[in-house]
C-alpha cells in the first residue's frame, strides 16, 4: 500500500508562494533536471517531491520531444515565454491534456520553469458531453422499461391461462413451450426492474470511507477469482470521508471491477491477470460546472485487451456490452450512481491498460 507524500523537504522559502498555486509548476536546472515541483505538480505527476527529484521532466512521458524542444529554446532566450496545447502520454495511465507554459529563469543558471495547467476546455466538453448523454439514456430507459413492461404482463398471463387449457394428450409436450413463454417473459421484467432500479431507489446518505468500499469489493472479487487474478492497492491514506451512499458506490465499483475480470479471463487463465484501485487527492476540480477544491480521484485500472474501438463511445449506453451475453447494464448503473454524488465516470483503454476514473467531491 504506497501513499503519495507532500512533504515540505527540499522547498526552497523562495519558491513557497507556488505552492498556493492550483496549477503545476516545475522548475529544471541546466540539465533538465528537476529541482523543485510544487504540490499540484506532485498531484499531477502522481509522485513526491522526493522521488521526483534528480529526475527529467520528459521521463514522465512517452512522448516528451515538443516539450524538449520548447525548454531547449527557453534556455537559449528565444523567447520570454511560451505557451502551447500538449497531450502528455504516459505509460500505464490516462494521457494528460494541459496547456503548457515554459520559460527561462536566472536562478539557478540555464534553469527552465514549466508550468502545466489541466486543459479545462477539455474537460468541461467531455464532462457536458456524458451529462447531455447520461440524461438521454435516463429518459431513454424509463421510457422503453414502461412500454416494454405493460405488455409483458399480459404475454405471460395469457401464457399460464393457455397452459391451464391445454388438452390432456398433448399437454405435457406443449407445456415445455408455454414454460419457454413464461420463463422469457420473467426475464426480461427482471431486466425492466433493473432498468428502472436506480431510478427508484432512495438515495442513503451516511459517511463513508472511499477505502473501505475498495476492500469490500476486494474480498468479494478475490472470493468469485481466488486464483489467477491479482488485486492491488494503491491508496492515499490522507483521503478523508464524504457523504455518500456506501452500497451505491460498492455496487459502483464492483460493476467496473466485475466487468475488468471477464475481460481477463485469458489473463486469469495463466495466471498474469491484474487490477489495481488507485485513490489520489485531486484539487481545483470542475464537476458539472461546479468548482471543488478537493476530489477524491478513484482509478480502477486492469491490464486486460482493451475495449473494442467500435463500441468504447458508447460502453455507457444501456444495453451495450463488449461481451458475448452481457447484459450492457452495469456500466450505465454505475454512470447513475456516480451522478447521483455529483461525481463523473470516465475511461481511457488501450491494449494491455484500461483505465475507469472516479471523481467525487470531497468536503
Amino acid at each position: 500500500m504506497s501513499v503519495v507524500s507532500h512533504t515540505a523537504a527540499h522547498r526552497p522559502p523562495s519558491l513557497a508562494g507556488l505552492e498556493l498555486l492550483a496549477s503545476a509548476v516545475v522548475l529544471l536546472d541546466a540539465q533538465g533536471l528537476i529541482a523543485y515541483a510544487n504540490a499540484a505538480a506532485e498531484n499531477l505527476l502522481e509522485s513526491s517531491l522526493k522521488a521526483l527529484s534528480r529526475q527529467t521532466l520528459s521521463a514522465q512521458f512517452l512522448n516528451p520531444e515538443e516539450l524538449e524542444h520548447t525548454c531547449a529554446q527557453a534556455r537559449e532566450h528565444k523567447f520570454s515565454d511560451l505557451r502551447q496545447d500538449l497531450t502528455l502520454e504516459r505509460a500505464g495511465r490516462e494521457p494528460l491534456h494541459v496547456h503548457s507554459i515554459v520559460s527561462a529563469v536566472e536562478a539557478p543558471p540555464g534553469g527552465v520553469l514549466v508550468e502545466l495547467r489541466e486543459n479545462q476546455h477539455l474537460r468541461l466538453d467531455r464532462e457536458e458531453r456524458i451529462l447531455d448523454q447520461s440524461q438521454v439514456n435516463k429518459e431513454l430507459i424509463r421510457n422503453l422499461a414502461h412500454e416494454i413492461k405493460n405488455p409483458l404482463g399480459g404475454i405471460r398471463g395469457a401464457a399460464q391461462l393457455l397452459e391451464m387449457e391445454l388438452p390432456g394428450a398433448h399437454a405435457v409436450q406443449l407445456r415445455e413451450y408455454t414454460q419457454v413463454i413464461i420463463k422469457e417473459a420473467d426475464r426480461l421484467q427482471t431486466l425492466v426492474d433493473r432498468l428502472l432500479a436506480p431510478h427508484r431507489r432512495p438515495h442513503i446518505v451516511g459517511d463513508v470511507n472511499i477505502h473501505e468500499v475498495l476492500e469490500r469489493v476486494r474480498s468479494l472479487m478475490l472470493a468469485e477469482f481466488p486464483s489467477g487474478l491479482t488485486i492491488l492497492r494503491d491508496y492515499d491514506a490522507s483521503i478523508p470521508e464524504f457523504r455518500g451512499d456506501k452500497e451505491q458506490l460498492i455496487q459502483t465499483v464492483l460493476n467496473i471491477a466485475h466487468n475488468a475480470a471477464q475481460a481477463l479471463a485469458a489473463q486469469i487463465e495463466a495466471g498474469a491477470a491484474q487490477i489495481v484501485f488507485k485513490t489520489r487527492v485531486a484539487r481545483q476540480v470542475t464537476l458539472a460546472k461546479v468548482r471543488y477544491g478537493l476530489a477524491l480521484d478513484l482509478h480502477i485500472i486492469d491490464n486486460g485487451p482493451g475495449i473494442a474501438p467500435q463500441i468504447r463511445d458508447r460502453i455507457f449506453y444501456p444495453l451495450v456490452s463488449g461481451r458475448e451475453g452481457g447484459s450492457g447494464l452495469g456500466l450505465t448503473l454505475a454512470q447513475t450512481f456516480v451522478q447521483q454524488h455529483m461525481g463523473v465516470i470516465e475511461c481511457e483503454s488501450r491494449p494491455g491498460c484500461t483505465d475507469f476514473r472516479i471523481l467525487l467531491p470531497l468536503p
